[in-house]
């Protein structure tokens, strides 16, 4: 997540950006309780979008994706990592109403970094083509976060009913 805050948000006297924890692939909230704080899973990311927030694991999307690679997991030395991490997060991304499509102005740079071809864009009369995010198909890594421009892309508690498929 990044360090500003939407223009939405500032004209609503928000002034401090969402502080929201996203745990590495395969774990909770509570699974953070047995963290030691060690950052072996820092150290051993190769995207380097982990780091230690109050000495806990978090994700920062807007550094780059999460691969799913596993190595974080595999260089815990702490139950945190219960599972064989999934290859999808719980949650799925969301492009804002502040996306530059929007705006007119041509911008298709979440499409292209979606390794899933999650976003496509769809053609519209009297300007460029706009996003629509296939839920099912997002897997949550974040690829798209980092590479918009405008900053709009968010990420969504994937609902009851959806999955990821």
């Amino acid at each position: 997540m990044s360090n500003l805050i939407s223009r939405r948000d500032l004209l609503r006297g928000r002034t401090e950006p969402p502080r929201q924890r996203i745990c590495p692939p395969g774990v909770t909230l509570s699974d953070l309780t047995a963290c030691s704080g060690c950052g072996k899973c820092v150290e051993h990311c190769p995207t380097k979008i982990i780091s230690m927030v109050d000495r806990l694991p978090a994700l920062d999307f807007s550094k780059g994706e999460c691969t799913f690679c596993s190595q974080c997991a595999a260089a815990c030395p702490e139950p945190v990592f219960k599972v064989e991490p999934a290859a999808h997060f719980d949650h799925a991304m969301v492009i804002g109403d502040d996306c530059l499509a929007f705006q007119k102005v041509d911008c298709q740079a979440c499409r292209d970094a979606c390794p899933t071809q999650a976003i496509r864009f769809r053609p519209r009369l009297g300007g460029p083509f706009i996003p629509e995010l296939n839920e099912t198909r997002c897997t949550g890594c974040g690829a798209c976060v980092s590479v918009c421009p405008a900053n709009v892309i968010e990420i969504n508690e994937r609902s009851a009913e959806v999955q990821y498929g």
